[in-house]
């Protein structure tokens, strides 16, 4: 087998992008929108904007490499980045959330400088944190082929085999060179974020220059790559949009690693992060549908009412499912059934929800609109 690391023409990858040129505009359309749809936002749903995106960036990027970690702990890792959390609350029990929220937010506060060598191997150590077995900042040394393979012992299955460690070190100078002449200032600039992103995310993974982590790396890369050609931090989670169609993204990487002639990855890539754009617009149109609707209601709410609406809110754009019915309302205000149902009644009246079903099976949702 023959990977593409291996060709002479290495990393001289050919492609085309005439199938997705109309994706690639609806891309720059959706990126402005969701631009505009921010500033549109008042301040604290702006915040609340980023920080969502940020945390299901945080936690589908680790759920890729199956590692399940905690909303709230990420949250509040992500708010302790961001400045957000008084001092007495900055203390974060698992420490590969902290580590994964901090690269997160330092990927989306960095985006402008160059990336180097030292930015890497910093992120990979805060990727680290919590991981006793590996030592974070450090290209992998092993005298071993780092292969990625899959199968029970004795029948393993190789995907791929990146370059030998002892070439992981000029590799990635050549790639942070690479990098920088294709960005904004450099003698081989890509105009457009999504191909750019693309290539520096394959061309990435194929040195594999960590022994754990580079699927993370490299997706943080990736939206570096789009930050710095858009010229604004990208608003949107590629690693949400991978997961859910997580086979579709290692079978198109493996493709990828055997060929520089690399146009079906670049299809693969430019799809996927439309859909992430158009998943980021969503959560964002749904901050300033929900920003109205509270500024529609909020006078007419008692306080056990602003909190049931509150945690409905909190499920998105997707909503509570099943809705809200009374024994959700007794746990969610902890008040009696019988108070539960004049305060359900009473949002009917008011015209704040819509009823659903009928008898055992009566449940309400939100009028949003």
């Amino acid at each position: 087998m023959r990977y593409n690391w291996q060709h002479k023409e290495w990393p001289n990858f050919t492609y085309s992008t005439e199938e997705v040129e109309a994706q690639l505009y609806e891309f720059s359309e959706k990126a402005g929108k969701v631009n505009g749809l921010m500033e549109g936002l008042p301040e604290e749903s702006r915040v609340d904007s980023i920080i969502e995106l940020l945390m299901t960036e945080a936690i589908k990027t680790s759920e890729i490499e199956g590692e399940y970690l905690s909303r709230k702990d990420v949250m509040s890792s992500i708010k302790k980045n961001l400045g957000m959390l008084p001092e007495t609350e900055k203390k974060v029990l698992d420490k590969r959330a902290e580590g994964i929220a901090e690269l997160m937010t330092d990927v989306q506060k960095s985006y402008k400088e160059p990336l180097s060598i030292e930015k890497i191997l910093s992120w990979h150590q805060m990727l680290m944190k919590g991981n006793d077995s590996m030592q974070g900042g450090k290209w992998r040394a092993h005298s071993e082929p780092m292969q990625v393979i899959s199968g029970a012992m004795g029948r393993e299955i190789v995907h791929f085999e990146a370059p030998p460690s002892s070439r992981v070190s000029k590799e990635m100078d050549q790639f942070v060179t690479w990098f920088y002449h294709t960005g904004k200032e450099g003698v081989n600039k890509i105009n457009k974020p999504v191909i750019r992103a693309a290539i520096a995310h394959l061309y990435f993974e194929t040195i594999h220059p960590f022994e754990d982590g580079n699927g993370r790396i490299g997706r943080a890369i990736a939206e570096k790559a789009l930050s710095q050609t858009l010229k604004r931090p990208v608003l949107l989670s590629l690693s949400h949009a991978i997961e859910n169609k997580k086979k579709d993204y290692y079978a198109a990487l493996k493709i990828a690693q055997r060929s520089m002639e690399i146009t079906p990855w670049i299809i693969y890539f430019v799809k996927t992060t439309l859909e992430a754009q158009i998943s980021a617009e969503k959560i964002i149109e749904f901050s300033l549908i929900k920003t109205r609707f509270l500024d529609r209601h909020r006078n007419i709410l008692n306080n056990r009412q602003m909190k049931v609406i509150l945690r409905m809110l909190k499920e998105g754009p997707e909503g509570f499912e099943g809705g809200i019915n009374a024994r959700k309302y007794v746990s969610i205000s902890k008040t009696s059934k019988a108070t539960a149902t004049r305060d359900l009644r009473d949002l009917l009246g008011k015209k704040v929800i819509s009823r659903q079903g009928q008898g055992r099976s009566t449940s309400y949702i939100l009028n949003l609109h």
